[in-house]
């Protein structure tokens, strides 16, 4: 005999679409392509990465070419200044990585699985959005054109040395070769499609970061190495230390994805998801710290206020580690390229869909993703000003989300007692924060603006 509550049970699967249905007669997961949508659109359904995932992701989100304009900041802020700021950095952003962790459940029962989201409970449904997806996008689109002109300058270098009788070219060329092959990877569907791409930009950018570090403590200081700041006029010293703040803390830019790598954890009540991923974003910062600060000292220590925006041009030999650490760069920005313009090609293609009644497929595609990157080619081959585009965008894009946005978050969301010191390091991390987005956006626009006025165009 049939009881109600098959029927009922009956009567609910008769409700729900024949696909689902059929998933769970026959299968326990849904289709390949039903799983692809629903991690992108959801985070990870299955929540089933370690602690240590979030290691690697953390770690691929944040070692970035940045790195290597750390002696080139070091150069303009000096050695007291430019170790506290950099230590100061790496403790204000461990400590709002932990925020951003914390308020990942900060509600029972609920994940916020974007940084959207959990602007938009922060904030309101609306003002969340204007404040979070702006600033996401500075960084996405930031770093893409960043890594045109890094791509190209390292491809340029790398041949160079590796073919000293070849015919040189120019350096806009370059950068045009490099953008050149997005057109044909930008036409990867998705995340799961780059994967092998991105897991070997991380091991490249632990690799070079060693060597260039390893680099310089073997090439050694420079004949009449100097630690005097660099000789200017008042005013544009200024501007460019307040470019230096935008280099460090575009080295720091993890956060703008820690919430969706914490989507992949499982969490329980007895075991929730912050407990592995605070453990892995521990693992991530000890990992940065070793990069980094020998990174930043030893190159600074070898060629003083001579150091070069991007410290691996300065390294001449062992020839063939150097072009290799060249080349490592390539590989590594063409993964991070294509890492930060998914969500943007997410973005592009459903605002055609929606806005413009484009229809969905291969033509879609390939119109909104090469104009993308034709977009971020042009831009990164008219201002190639690696150190500047660093700090322009490090202030404009990666110090709000990484200094102090989770700051006002926490005291919005959590609302510690006032002047207790949870109160005053949160208004703390806003103040450096702020002035950090400030100074830095400043320098950079006008740093920009400067060098633009002495160089030859697309040369």
């Amino acid at each position: 005999m049939v009881t109600m509550t098959q029927l009922l049970t009956f009567r609910r699967y008769l409700n729900l679409p024949i696909q689902y249905f059929l998933q769970k007669m026959v299968s326990t997961s849904p289709p390949k392509e039903v799983q692809s949508i629903g991690k992108w659109a959801e985070g990870d359904p299955t929540r089933r990465a370690k602690w240590w995932y979030s290691t690697f992701h953390t770690v691929t989100a944040m070692i970035g070419a940045g790195v290597l304009s750390l002696p080139y900041a070091m150069a303009y802020l000096g050695w007291g200044p430019g170790t506290m700021v950099l230590v100061l950095s790496w403790c204000m952003t461990l400590n709002t990585m932990w925020q951003m962790i914390q308020l990942h459940e900060c509600v029972p029962g609920t994940r916020f699985d974007r940084y959207i989201d959990l602007g938009r409970y922060a904030f309101g449904p609306k003002l969340g959005g204007w404040v979070v997806l702006p600033q996401q996008l500075i960084v996405q689109v930031g770093c893409d054109i960043v890594y045109m002109v890094t791509g190209g300058k390292c491809l340029k270098k790398f041949m160079e040395i590796a073919c000293t009788s070849c015919t040189q070219l120019r350096q806009s060329y370059w950068i045009l070769i490099f953008g050149g092959t997005h057109f044909f990877l930008s036409q990867l569907p998705n995340f799961n499609s780059v994967a092998a791409v991105s897991l070997a930009a991380a091991v490249m950018s632990l690799s070079y970061s060693t060597i260039a570090w390893a680099g310089s403590l073997s090439h050694g200081q420079i004949n009449g190495v100097s630690y005097e700041y660099k000789s200017t006029s008042p005013t544009d010293f200024m501007f460019r230390v307040f470019n230096a703040l935008g280099q460090i803390s575009f080295a720091f830019a993890g956060h703008a994805v820690a919430l969706e790598i914490q989507a992949t954890i499982p969490s329980t009540p007895e075991r929730p998801s912050k407990i592995p991923m605070w453990k892995g974003a521990l693992g991530a910062y000890f990992i940065n710290a070793i990069c980094y600060f020998p990174v930043a000292m030893i190159g600074y220590w070898a060629f003083g206020q001579d150091v070069d925006d991007n410290v691996l041009m300065a390294l001449k030999k062992p020839a063939w580690l150097i072009a290799s650490a060249n080349l490592m760069v390539v590989v590594h920005v063409i993964g991070s390229y294509q890492v930060y313009a998914m969500p943007v090609f997410d973005l592009l293609e459903n605002m055609m869909i929606k806005r413009l009644n484009f229809p969905p497929g291969i033509a879609l595609r390939l119109i909104s993703r090469s104009t993308y990157v034709a977009f971020t080619l042009f831009i990164g081959v008219t201002f190639p000003f690696f150190g500047d585009l660093l700090g322009f965008f490090g202030g404009f894009g990666f110090a709000p989300t990484s200094y102090f946005l989770p700051s006002i978050m926490w005291l919005v969301i959590k609302k510690p007692k006032r002047f207790s010191l949870n109160w005053f390091i949160n208004w703390g991390c806003i103040f450096v924060g702020v002035f950090i987005m400030m100074a830095s956006t400043i320098g950079g626009l006008r740093n920009i603006i400067a060098d633009a006025s002495t160089y030859s165009f697309y040369t």
